[in-house]
């Protein structure tokens, strides 16, 4: 395929970068079309003797890189960027074809890698800390923050370049290292993003700062979660797997930024432009197919407007085509795999077994020719009781419950009243209830927005949720910082040894 040849690919690739790549010694995973089932190319996986070395080749080039003034290394990462920018229609299509989103989100997330870079550019010149006063005379104190070392990056298949990015474009200025463990599913994008970046750092012998490995969570996740050379570890994915990642990494006193489970709600009040709202809505629960963390889950609606939007849902749901995500006009590809199908039936089934009402969809879409063997979904809706079960938990499909509510107050305790805390929205016209909502007394949520929806974050904001979510931020803001290390430095100039709180010791 030229795409391809473009990004370097073969029909067998290595599954390990360590500043070159590395002959694997592991079994060999085919990456599949989901759309087609056709296998794309193979990649042989990593061993846990491969990890230990690609772990100890990040670690050497961090020695070195962490010496590099911050303002050098964004110079590195504006010519990474500028890399991604000649191959970005080659890389968005290689995100549909492996991944299954529709090819206008495919070249999106590479644009969101290429954003970010841009972003970490001029961070690199902002690494502030701050000046202290002391309180004994003729010291003077200051917080600095250093490179903390290798960041270890465990990244999901709905996802596969830009949380990457978000993590190693930010690492990489803050004078970190990366190793990279990318889904299973998703492994020839990995390798992509790998190829181009290190393009530009291997020149320089820096190569082994965006290290690679691609293996099993048994092994070569496993070493990963244990290594002390690995003082931050940043997964995302569900919560189990998070809880498991948190353990592990907390018994050995290392650090975690958890990007975990949403379940997210917009709530939609008497004042609402429903307009605006159903288009949200809509590319919220199906962008993706429903395969995002910040996917529109729950539509907590004023019963007083909650047959009027069901009705304009309904219709913009017909009108939805899906089909080859490659193909311009499609806004519905496929789920990641036929397992992913299954879990959206069973929660159809078992959601109408707890007393939701199907409006429509509800099952999968049979494909014709080379789309039969894709996981397709129909785009479903469901009139849910607030109180239905199946609602407290996260279906990664175009599931979307719609729930009747008599006050925003009453709405905002429905949206809370989940385990999960990532993104969450409010349509009004009203700016009480807006207020309302991204108050102390409001949403919960790590994202909270007013008339916008609750997919589709700008970088330059930190992206990230409470409760089950895990509490992580990554991207913009302040998020850098957990990337360093702070330091409190204090400089006695003075000639005296004056003690802190006035103590008076010996003579």
């Amino acid at each position: 395929m030229d795409v391809l040849n473009e990004l370097g690919l073969q029909s067998e690739n290595p599954g390990a970068y360590a500043g070159e790549w590395i002959e694997t010694s592991g079994e060999l995973l085919a990456s599949t079309n989901p759309a087609t089932g056709t296998v794309i190319a193979s990649v042989r996986e990593a061993s846990a003797q491969d990890y230990a070395r690609i772990s100890e080749a990040a670690h050497e080039a961090f020695l070195r890189w962490r010496q590099v003034p911050g303002p050098q290394r964004g110079e590195y990462v504006r010519r990474i960027a500028q890399v991604f920018r000649e191959h970005k229609e080659a890389l968005g299509q290689l995100v549909t074809m492996e991944m299954g989103k529709i090819i206008e989100e495919g070249r999106g997330e590479v644009q969101e890698c290429i954003d970010i870079a841009d972003f970490a550019v001029g961070l690199s010149r902002q690494l502030y800390g701050l000046t202290i006063q002391s309180e004994r005379p003729e010291h003077s104190m200051r917080e600095t923050w250093h490179p903390l070392g290798t960041v270890g990056i465990i990244s999901a298949f709905n996802f596969p370049v830009a949380v990457w990015a978000w993590n190693s474009m930010i690492g990489l200025v803050c004078g970190d290292a990366n190793l990279w463990k990318p889904s299973r599913k998703t492994p020839l994008t990995a390798i992509a993003m790998t190829r181009l970046a290190a393009s530009v750092l291997e020149p320089d012998g820096y190569g082994a700062l965006v290290s690679l490995v691609i293996g099993p969570d048994e092994t070569v996740g496993s070493a990963l979660l244990d290594d002390r050379r690995v003082p931050l570890v940043s997964a995302t994915g569900s919560t189990r797997m998070g809880r498991i990642v948190s353990q592990r990494v907390a018994g050995r006193l290392g650090r975690t930024l958890l990007e975990l489970g949403g379940n997210n709600a917009i709530i939609v009040d008497e004042n609402a432009d429903l307009d605006m709202a159903t288009r949200a809505i809509v590319f919220g629960a199906i962008g993706t197919a429903g395969q995002r963390c910040t996917s529109t889950r729950r539509v907590l609606a004023h019963a007083s407007i909650i047959e009027d939007l069901q009705s304009r849902l309904v219709r913009a749901y017909e009108t939805v085509q899906a089909g080859d995500p490659l193909a311009p006009d499609t806004l519905l590809g496929p789920l990641i795999d036929q397992d992913s199908l299954d879990a959206f039936i069973q929660a159809v089934t078992a959601a109408t077994d707890q007393g939701a009402q199907l409006v429509c969809g509800g099952g999968p879409i049979e494909m014709t020719g080379e789309l039969a063997a894709g996981a397709y979904a129909q785009p479903t809706i469901l009139r849910a009781k607030s109180d239905l079960p199946l609602m407290q938990e996260e279906t990664f499909a175009p599931l979307l419950y719609l729930v009747a509510v008599d006050s925003v107050d009453e709405a905002i305790a429905i949206q809370n009243d989940v385990p999960q805390g990532l993104s969450s929205a409010i349509f009004t016209m009203n700016v009480r209830n807006a207020e309302r909502f991204v108050s102390a007394v409001g949403s919960d949520c790590g994202i909270a927005n007013v008339n916008i929806g609750t997919s589709g974050a700008e970088i330059g904001g930190a992206f990230g949720g409470e409760k089950d979510t895990g509490g992580g931020r990554e991207s913009g803001s302040d998020a850098w910082k957990l990337y360093m290390r702070r330091q409190t430095s204090t400089v006695n100039w003075g000639e005296s040894l004056p003690l802190a709180q006035g103590i008076k010791f010996g003579d």
